[in-house]
């Protein structure tokens, strides 16, 4: 009872497998590993559906030989490898197939030794060239060297066949092929060694051919993973990476780099592609490639056989149909071309507009005009016809039967169903614009514009318009296009603004293709214009909505605009930002007021009880060291602002240093081990320097007591908001600065500028 219940378990859980079988890897590989542990009876099934999936996993295949061989079911096993063998050309797996045949013919005798030399000739012209091979050939040599010789002819016999293959394995590029090299040397020197200078000077330079060949394929071979399964493609990086290496190992062979003879080059060639398909299986365009190298090489019926497969393995590739029947139809095989055509249309119900319009070029193309009008007439009648068919049809009576009649009935007769396809609209009105019919053109855009939706109207006003610049007057002209802003104005919030006229009507009725009225710049601030016109009303509203937070900027060029900033964004306060000059810095002397605070709100020196200090490094505490290097390695600015190659050059340059995390309140000197900068090295002057280090360290320490009473004071004045350490983004410290101004009792509060620009501002309450 036991038994039958587990039996039941692994039956429940090997359906539970094969449900999500479908090209799912992980699946696939739980379905094998539980194939595996089960008899054979019950794995068969396991089997057959895994390989139905993934047809070319050799592995899979050699898995389930083996199941067979392990019971010695010599009949299922051939069988097995009469599907696989030829489709899967993997070493491993045909090397399994070379054991099979051995042990069945071990007890055979001469007849025996003959099958098993055969089977070993037969995998050896499939997979002879594969970089992989070395193993079976050594092999091979090794079972023609234990073949019995009775007599003097039977060792000369054997000793030749055993030489031809030792020179077949020599020239073929293999891992093994310097071991293979020297097992001949031996080889022959055993054999006679005045025989073996003449045969080992004459391959010596094959041999080094390939192997400097095998050195060059091992580059592309060692990109490529022999586990993948064929899947689908989904275009993830490891599918194309894939994809890559295959194409290189392709080009490779195709150049012949051993130059060998065409025969032996095309029989590699023909090797590598077919193992690319066994992991590129699902790839419409590697069986195409494939096909199409060996019909530019004359090997039409191999081309033929190459489609055939194709749309075995992907019977759904509309590609492969089309490209198979043109091949056919090129060589002048008409029926079978059509037969291919037929499947595209299947039940003619399901049939694809596609299908019908190619179908029916075929027809006009070998079987002349009635045949193509009768299949139309009945494409007419199938439910997925669309307006396609009807182009289609009218286009090759009037280009190739030069009937413009039966054109003009077509497209008339494609009016009472397409009249709301504005495609369709358009394609009539170009064919009677070839006919230069202007009357029904007119005509055909007023009958087409009263039934159009107005979403769908816009690209045939548009044709209208361009019709009449060609054809009309300027009062129709100027009639049309007011017509159309009327109509479009109906679709659009700004419906009012679409009615005004503009430039940029002027500048669409007279260009002409690539020709314009205006330059590139001017279509560009006209387009400009055209949508701050269309937006300018919405952002007025915005900013003046209840309870916004719009501000309006006021530049020295007189611009305003209007702007809501985000809740969850920091803007800066752009009024206090000016031009970078260092200068402001460098020529800053300190001036000493009563209240201790600068006199000028530009100047960031101010005096304290007759001491000076320099308030800016209160910012540079805050400062990263990094930062800090590098604007000081910022060169002057002489214009409004700095040059962009300049700046990025230095940011290039700049060699900044990695600083370690310290302790809240040390300054970036403390960190780097070195002094901080003062204003006058961020200015970054590349003229002159203000302040040398040793300057520097005694105006720090002239200071020092100043500012830990400085510190002292602030740390002093709340628990809450100014008790935190002060961040390192300069326009949040502003912030902080203005919030401790709001909230505290001091009756004096600083607000400090923008740190780059060495603008500090200073306030007295």
């Amino acid at each position: 009872m036991a038994s039958e219940g587990s039996d039941s378990k692994d039956k429940t859980t090997s359906n539970k497998l094969l449900d999500g079988l479908k090209y799912n890897v992980e699946v696939a590989e739980s379905v094998a590993t539980e194939a595996q542990r089960l008899p054979i009876l019950e794995a068969t099934p396991l089997y057959e559906q895994l390989l139905t999936v993934y047809p070319t996993a050799a592995k899979y295949w050699k898995q389930y030989v083996e199941a067979h061989m392990v019971v010695n079911n010599d009949d299922a096993t051939r069988q097995i490898f009469s599907r696989c063998l030829l489709n899967c050309l993997h070493i491993p797996l045909w090397r399994c197939y070379i054991r099979f045949i051995k042990k069945v013919n071990e007890r055979k005798g001469m007849e025996g030794q003959e099958e098993t030399r055969k089977a070993f000739d037969f995998m050896l012209s499939y997979l002879g060239v594969d970089i992989s091979s070395g193993p079976v050939w050594m092999e091979y040599i090794a079972f023609l060297k234990s073949l019995p010789a009775l007599s003097s002819q039977e060792e000369s016999h054997r000793m030749t066949a055993v030489r031809k293959v030792y020179q077949k394995a020599i020239i073929t590029p293999t891992h093994h092929i310097e071991q293979l090299w020297r097992d001949y040397e031996n080889f022959e020197n055993s054999v006679s060694r005045q025989l073996a200078k003449g045969l080992v000077s004459e391959y010596q330079p094959k041999f080094n051919s390939a192997r400097a060949v095998y050195r060059e394929r091992k580059k592309y071979v060692d990109e490529i993973d022999c586990n993948m399964l064929a899947v689908p493609p989904t275009g993830s990086p490891k599918e194309e990476l894939q994809w890559m290496s295959w194409r290189r190992l392709i080009a490779f062979e195709k150049g012949n780099p051993q130059r060998i003879d065409s025969a032996s080059s095309n029989k590699r060639i023909i090797f590598t592609y077919e193992q690319c398909l066994m992991y590129l299986y699902h790839y419409p365009d590697v069986w195409y490639d494939y096909a199409l190298w060996h019909a530019s090489n004359g090997s039409i019926d191999a081309a033929i056989k190459v489609f055939q497969r194709a749309l075995k393995a992907l019977p759904d590739s509309d590609m492969l149909k089309y490209a198979y029947a043109e091949l056919e139809e090129s060589r002048g095989s008409l029926q079978a071309a059509k037969k291919i055509y037929e499947s595209l249309l299947s039940d003619g119900v399901n049939a694809t507009a596609l299908a019908h319009i190619q179908f029916i070029r075929f027809l006009r193309r070998n079987e002349g005009v009635e045949a193509a009008r009768k299949h139309f007439l009945d494409a007419r009648k199938s439910p997925n016809c669309t307006y396609h068919v009807y182009v289609a049809y009218a286009m090759m009576a009037f280009c190739l039967d030069k009937d413009p009649k039966i054109a003009h009935n077509v497209f008339e007769d494609g009016m009472k169903r397409f009249m709301n396809e504005s495609t369709y609209i358009l394609e009539y009105a170009d064919f009677l614009a070839r006919l230069n019919d202007d009357r029904n053109i007119r005509a055909l855009f007023e009958r087409a514009l009263s039934t159009l939706p107005l979403e769908e109207s816009a690209e045939v006003w548009k044709r209208f318009i361009h019709f009449e610049q060609t054809y009309g007057d300027l009062a129709s002209m100027l009639k049309v296009e007011k017509r159309r802003k009327e109509a479009l104005s109906q679709m659009g919030e700004d419906g009012a603004s679409t009615l005004e006229s503009s430039l940029q009507d002027v500048v669409s009725r007279y260009s002409f293709m690539d020709l314009w009225p205006c330059t590139s710049s001017d279509l560009d601030n006209l387009t400009r214009q055209e949508w701050l016109a269309k937006n300018i009303s919405k952002n007025s509203e915005k900013s003046s909505l209840p309870g916004g937070t719009g501000f309006l900027d006021t530049g020295s060029a007189g611009f305003v605009s209007h702007s809501i900033p985000s809740t969850k964004v920091v803007y800066p306060d752009t009024s206090q930002m000016v031009i970078y000059d260092p200068s402001q810095i460098l020529g800053i002397l300190p001036t000493a007021t009563t209240s201790g605070l600068p006199a000028n709100p530009s100047n960031p020196v101010s005096v304290a009880s007759g001491a000076p200090t320099n308030v800016f490094d209160e910012i540079l505490k805050a400062t990263p060291a990094a930062l800090i290097a590098f604007l000081a390695n910022l060169p002057a600015v002489d214009g409004p602002t700095p040059d962009i190659d300049i700046v990025l050059s230095v940011c290039l340059e700049s060699d900044l240093p990695t600083v370690p995390l310290v302790k809240s309140g040390a300054t970036p000197a403390q960190v780097s081990g070195g002094p901080v900068p003062t204003t006058s090295d961020l200015s970054g002057s590349s003229k002159s320097h203000a302040f040398s280090n040793s300057s520097l360290k005694h105006t720090r320490d002239k200071q020092s007591g100043k500012r830990k009473d400085y510190d002292r004071q602030e740390d002093n004045e709340s628990t809450t908001v100014q008790s935190q350490p002060l961040p390192k983004d300069f326009f949040r410290i502003r912030q902080i600065q203005k919030a401790r101004g709001a909230t505290s009792s001091q009756t004096g509060s600083a607000s400090y500028g923008s740190a780059i620009s060495g603008d500090l501002s200073g306030s007295t309450g």
